[in-house]
């Protein structure tokens, strides 16, 4: 058995190795963690046009079967030692929380935390289900039609796979496609170069909970290969930044998870009592090493800006890198260092533009970037900006930043632009029902609510149960 493992692509869940090899490595010290075998696009378009036998395979099974398989395998994922590859090794659950944070920077607190939301998720499907489709009998997607609330009622597949274009970031992310195996749709995985790890483990606990193999594709390829998935695939979930989302804002056979722009506002009614929401700001920024697109990149205010940003600042602008393995971690390395650089010196650029001060500053104690055991990381960054037209008001990074703007409450929503999530710490019913009628506001949370806490059985950009499935009209003689 060769010391590296290698991860070879999974052809209908069938181990296939390739001669074109990329090596996935620890950020800190370079050392090769695996080799993964890499498909070109020919490949992938050679299996995407037999992936109705996937299909297949998952409707011989009911969703209630499918619902039990998927917490199985969810207790698998979080406990089991699952095979790693196809040369002999396993991983078990400490050895795939250590391998991941050595390829992504993630320590391994955060990677444990992102392994609970999974399970959670896996063994709550029925639970998830019946909020996406608003307590249909599920009986309803084996038949094809049945009743809902005395009302006859049908649905088909809008696809025969659902592609995923995974990013490296944060595991939590494969949550999102969980309900496609429950609801008999194949997935084609091309996942994130860092990060093959969790999409893997996954499709293996999947497999050894009884869920057919062919259901599940992993091609590792390039930029060719993964456009072919989106092609080929008739629903996909992509992940990237403001440009792969405007490259397919007027797709509909794609749901794009790209920057989130979340916000916390605090209310004019609410705002003499800010110190009380400092935890719930500070998390929200700073959770999961500020890599989420839940994660707060503003918190906007009617007054005390100046305040309320120094108190954030006296928070985060001390938290430093730790060990990967100290329970106290905060902050996570970057796989690519590149990115690093420039997300330091485009806030340093913009800083340039008269309005905007780095809050954080004088409470870090050296740079923002840092390099800690070899690894580079990002302190956590607070901008306090004069209006919100300045650049850094509505900037959004991969580490631990917010800005902290006054906005006068009667302009708010005119003008900060979409928002995945908007806390609202307000009890004013006017500017409540203000918000509720914006529809610029994926998620509202109203109240001093973190915008980090996830309800897995409402709709997340986008209803994963009206993506795959669309109601049609049924009359039976």
């Amino acid at each position: 058995m060769s010391a590296i493992p290698h991860l070879p692509a999974l052809r209908k869940g069938r181990p296939y190795e390739s001669l074109d090899k990329v090596q996935v490595k620890d950020h800190k010290t370079g050392e090769v963690c695996a080799e993964v075998s890499q498909v070109n696009a020919g490949i992938v378009r050679k299996d995407l046009g037999k992936i109705s036998e996937a299909r297949k395979a998952l409707k011989k099974f009911t969703v209630a079967q499918l619902i039990e398989i998927t917490a199985k395998a969810g207790e698998s994922f979080l406990n089991g030692t699952l095979p790693l590859g196809d040369k002999g090794h396993t991983q078990s659950p400490e050895e795939y929380i250590a391998t991941l944070s050595r390829t992504s920077g993630l320590p391994h607190i955060m990677v444990k935390r992102n392994m609970a939301k999974i399970h959670y998720a896996m063994t709550h499907m029925s639970v998830i289900l019946n909020g996406l489709s608003r307590g249909l009998d599920m009986s309803v997607i084996d038949r094809g039609f049945g009743e809902q609330s005395g009302c006859p009622v049908a649905y088909f597949p809008t696809t025969h796979s659902l592609g995923l274009v995974m990013p490296s970031n944060s595991p939590a992310v494969n949550s999102l496609w969980l309900p496609s195996i429950a609801l008999k749709i194949p997935v084609v995985i091309k996942p994130g170069r860092e990060e093959p790890w969790t999409p893997f483990r996954l499709i293996q606990a999947f497999i050894a909970a009884g869920a057919p193999p062919e259901a599940f594709g992993f091609y590792p390829t390039d930029h060719e290969g993964s456009g072919e998935v989106v092609k080929l695939c008739g629903r996909n979930l992509v992940f990237g930044d403001v440009n792969i989302a405007k490259m397919y804002e007027n797709n509909p056979r794609v749901q794009v998870h790209g920057p989130g722009w979340s916000k916390i506002i605090i209310g004019a009614d609410k705002i003499e009592n800010w110190r009380e929401y400092l935890d719930v700001i500070v998390g929200s920024i700073s959770d999961n090493g500020g890599r989420s697109c839940i994660n707060a990149s503003a918190v906007i205010v009617p007054k005390y800006g100046k305040e309320i940003a120094d108190a954030i600042a006296q928070r985060l602008g001390p938290v430093e890198p730790l060990p990967a393995d100290d329970e106290n971690a905060r902050l996570s390395g970057f796989a690519n260092p590149k990115m690093a650089d420039y997300i330091d010196a485009a806030i340093d650029n913009d800083l340039k533009i008269p309005g905007a001060e780095d809050a954080t500053a004088k409470y870090r104690n050296g740079p923002r970037k840092v390099e800690f055991q070899g690894g580079i990381y990002l302190r956590p960054t607070i901008i306090r900006c004069d209006s919100w037209e300045h650049p850094l008001a509505s900037r959004e990074f991969l580490c631990p930043y917010a800005s902290v703007v006054e906005v006068p409450q009667n302009e708010v929503l005119s003008k900060i632009g979409y928002s995945l999530i908007v806390t609202a710490i307000t009890q004013d019913e006017a500017f409540i029902n203000d918000l509720l009628e914006c529809g610029d506001i994926d998620r509202l949370n109203i109240g001093p609510i973190s915008t980090m806490k996830i309800s897995w059985d409402q709709p997340h950009e986008g209803n994963m149960f009206e993506f795959l499935y669309k109601r049609r009209s049924i009359d039976c003689a």
